[in-house]
């Protein structure tokens, strides 16, 4: 080599990788005899290897002996003038030369390439209107810029058969994969990073500069502030004020974001000089950012781009971040008592994107809109594609138990429909509870739950019991795929709506691949539950929401959402485990509290300590201290044996005094409150206050105390 410029032009394309069809296309066009389009438009988010991309274009022209421009935008002044000169310099011309009147009358092949087009986006008419209908026939214009082309290339008739677009995303996994190898980056290291670049060529080369400087380290975005910050100003160059920051963060924290949506989030931020917020405005800045792309329902940023703006606020300020997902959660859960449908589901995943942060939840889920699935009930003519999908994956043994469950509980079958309306796939609850004898003795996993229900945790009158038996998408069986996190989120669904659950149960065919997930959503492996069909092992899961019941399940999932990736797998509050009581036991509990209202000494051994009701009412609190304006969601719940024992009186106070609202009970109430809550010296003297024969006064009690317990018996179940 005669020089350093052909040793950076050599290093620059060993690490090339990847944009094989790019490189083709613009291949085949300087080639062709006659050029197929003249205007070839190139854009794509900062940093992702548009001006890479441009400086291969240049040298394929260069090898092909072809007359080529290269014109830095950002070097040069918005101005036709400051253009013009910037020709007339690169193109080494007489000073009284043309460049315009050159080009014009160049008879062979030639190229210019404009990169960072929208450094001079000012010139964006006058280009398209003045300078370039003017060069030769035989010239190419590539263009490259963030931003695509303007409404007013794509309105003209003329451009628009004459110009190509080419949007610009980042390198393929395999790609990505093959960058990491020629930089010699640890292979160890190589899912972390991807995880985190999503195949983005400067993201990519930051994390190779960071290895180079010490390759002895394990890769986390957060230990590397200086790539997130570069990578944050090639996306982000100027915010203009901080309300349009809190809008960029709140739109990285959500899956997808709409005006009403950044208005709930952002609601009661005041804008710096004083005024409310306009929350249109920010709504339309974020639309015109080159990351963030527009779908069917809602705004959302480029992966990397989202990935370095949460890792940005993690690092800068975890407190807004925590912040940020309370509101979010608040406001979907609001939404979720407001939708049915389509719109829970999508409203769910939104919901469950929240946890997208944690590693045992992220590659769980696809987290796009889902907007060709199609969540449907089960008809006749789906018999068939199901029964043969459980075949393929399953064996016939499993699709004959399959058929039984069809014939039987066709109304417990939900089916994901294509764009076709043909099965995608399908998830089969069968209710344990309706089943006869003769229904469980036909399926060894429905009789191993009903057993395992027997042996550990027996229903109670009214209560279920239900096992996703069935679940799998038609292309992919049980691996990760929109249809099978449309199945997750119609379980979640499922759990939430369903009155009387007790217990569910999830066989898995590979349990040990979601276990990260499912103790994530405190799911418990139960190994006695396991049981095989045909030769194959189905490992099954377990949850029983009498002792976390939804509530504090929901609780739960709020603490983790926002804990570190460490903390978040195994940061559910430590408790004692709720008791499930029988009845007998439930009403002899009830009849003591009474009998010991006003004594906490005695009450802190009460088993209805640890009941479901209790735990309800004691979530109720958490979630209402939660929601106050500005909450910490760093801050723990309290929940001490006193606050518990105070938690009891009140339950069982307000059950009491239920009881005033029938005047059939009202008599009740008065007997149990003299008795109880405030209690005359004797009975005897209760009985003489209530103005009642002593006979009466106990008939009265007795009769108070059951109906206070049936009461509470029915919250409990319930």
């Amino acid at each position: 080599m005669t020089s350093l410029l052909q040793r950076l032009s050599a290093e620059r394309n060993r690490r090339f990788v990847g944009r094989e069809r790019e490189l083709e296309l613009f291949l085949q066009a300087i080639a062709s005899p006659e050029l197929p389009f003249h205007i070839l438009h190139v854009f794509g988010p900062g940093g992702v290897g548009k001006t890479t991309l441009m400086q291969q274009f240049l040298r394929f022209a260069q090898q092909s002996k072809i007359s080529t421009i290269y014109v830095e935008a950002r070097n040069i002044e918005a101005a036709s003038e400051s253009f013009i000169s910037t020709l007339h310099s690169l193109m080494q011309l007489n000073e009284l030369d043309s460049p315009l009147n050159v080009l014009a009358e160049r008879k062979e092949r030639n190229v210019i390439l404009i990169d960072t087009y929208e450094a001079i986006a000012q010139l964006d008419e006058w280009l398209r209107e003045v300078f370039l209908p003017h060069l030769s026939v035989d010239t190419l214009i590539v263009i490259a810029g963030r931003n695509p082309p303007s409404s007013s290339w794509c309105s003209d008739p003329g451009w628009q058969a004459l110009m190509h677009t080419l949007p610009l995303r980042n390198l393929s996994p395999e790609e990505s994969q093959t960058y990491l190898i020629t930089q010699d980056i640890p292979t160890t290291q190589h899912q972390a990073i991807l995880d985190f670049t999503h195949g983005h060529p400067l993201a990519l080369s930051l994390v190779a500069e960071v290895f180079a400087q010490g390759k002895e380290i394990s890769f986390q975005a957060e230990s590397a502030p200086n790539v997130v910050k570069t990578l944050l100003e090639r996306f982000v160059k100027e915010v203009p004020t901080p309300a349009h920051r809190m809008a960029l963060e709140a739109c990285a924290v959500i899956r997808l974001t709409t005006e009403a949506s950044l208005n709930q989030i952002l609601s009661g931020e005041v804008h710096p000089l004083g005024h409310t917020l306009d929350v249109h405005d920010l709504f339309e800045w974020l639309r015109g950012l080159s990351f963030i792309e527009s779908g069917q329902l809602g705004l959302f940023p480029h992966d990397l781009a989202r990935e370095v703006l949460i890792a940005d606020l993690r690092w800068r300020n975890p407190e807004f971040y925590n912040e940020l997902h309370h509101r979010a959660r608040q406001y979907y859960t609001t939404r979720l008592g407001q939708t049915q449908g389509q719109e829970k589901h999508r409203v769910l995943l939104d919901y469950i994107f929240l946890h997208r942060d944690n590693p045992a939840i992220r590659p769980s889920f696809t987290w796009g809109e889902h907007s060709s699935l199609v969540t449907d009930s089960f008809r006749e003519t789906d018999k068939t594609a199901i029964l043969g999908m459980v075949a393929e994956y399953e064996g016939e043994a499993s699709a004959k138990i399959a058929a039984h469950w069809l014939q039987r509980q066709p109304q417990n079958v939900m089916v994901f429909r294509d764009s076709h309306s043909e099965p995608a796939g399908f998830a089969m609850m069968v209710a344990l509870h309706t089943a006869t004898p003769e229904d469980l003795s036909a399926d060894p996993g429905a009789i191993a739950s009903w057993q395992y229900l027997q042996s550990h945790a027996p229903l109670r009158p009214a209560e279920g019991a239900t096992i996703f038996r069935f679940w799998m998408a038609r292309d992919t069986y049980q691996t990760v795929s929109p249809t099978q996190s449309l199945i997750f989120i119609n379980f979640v669904q499922y759990f939430q709506k369903t009155p009387g659950l007790a217990y569910t149960f999830l066989p898995c065919a590979q349990a040990d691949i979601w276990a990260a997930m499912l103790n994530y959503f405190d799911l418990a492996r139960l190994p006695e539950a396991d049981f095989t069909v045909g030769g194959r092992h189905y490992g099954v899961y377990g949850h029983d929401w009498r002792i976390v019941s939804p509530a504090a399940w929901r609780e739960i999932l709020a603490q983790k959402e926002v804990g570190t990736a460490v903390e978040s797998v195994d940061s559910a509050p430590v408790r004692e485990p709720l008791l499930v009581l029988s009845q007998p036991e439930f009403v002899e509990a009830v009849q003591d509290v009474l009998r010991n209202f006003n004594c906490p000494d005695v009450l802190q051994n009460n088993p209805l300590l640890r009941s479901r009701s209790l735990q309800e009412l004691l979530s109720r609190s958490v979630y209402e201290e939660q929601v106050a304006p500005r909450a910490s969601m760093s801050e723990s719940p309290k929940d001490t044996l006193g606050e518990r024992i105070n938690a009891l009186q009140n339950l069982v106070k307000q059950a009491v005094e239920s009881l005033q609202s029938s005047p059939r009970d009202e008599k009740l109430y008065r007997a149990v409150y003299r008795t109880y809550l405030n209690p005359a010296p004797t009975q005897e003297q209760a009985a003489e206050l209530l103005n009642l024969p002593f006979s009466t006064y106990r008939r009265h009690l007795k009769a108070g105390m059951t109906r206070v317990a049936d009461i509470l018996w029915r919250k409990e179940i319930s």
